[in-house]
């Protein structure tokens, strides 16, 4: 499952529908308010994703964390500052992945309703990545370790 938190530009809403889709996430949760709206726009960006994908629009995206995490999900949220990376975080098990706001990033009072922060290791001299990108680098990383062992 991916929660967007605050996610306007509908080119990153299409582009991160379509990551989830293609790496196997539950569903997509947005919020009703201050937030892109699933449109045309929206589903040419997914290249179709969006008719392959459970999207929930939620008037309250905190609650709809809790209502995850009491149906037992863990949640994750990217975040520069967190404490653990991508590579090394327990990804295991339902997972509620959280993802911020262009520029914004995930707001504080969301950041209090996860479970664990990880950050993306980057060795670059750019400090953060657009949030599809972000989005689909978190979604990889899940269903890489999901994976059968080949």
């Amino acid at each position: 499952m991916i929660v967007l938190d605050g996610i306007q530009d509908p080119m990153n809403l299409g582009a991160i529908i379509r990551s989830a889709h293609a790496f196997g996430a539950d569903g997509v949760v947005i919020a009703k308010d201050r937030a892109a709206a699933v449109t045309g726009v929206v589903a040419k960006a997914s290249a179709g994703a969006t008719a392959h994908t459970k999207i929930a629009r939620v008037t309250n995206l905190a609650r709809a964390l809790e209502t995850l995490k009491e149906a037992g999900y863990w949640s994750v949220a990217a975040e520069p500052t967190g404490e653990k990376t991508l590579w090394n975080a327990a990804l295991d098990g339902p997972l509620a992945v959280v993802v911020g706001a262009e520029g914004a990033g995930v707001r504080k009072g969301m950041l209090e309703h996860c479970d664990f922060l990880v950050r993306i290791p980057m060795v670059g001299q750019v400090a953060s990545l657009n949030a599809s990108v972000s989005a689909a680098v978190l979604l990889a990383e899940v269903a890489r370790r999901r994976a059968p062992k080949a």
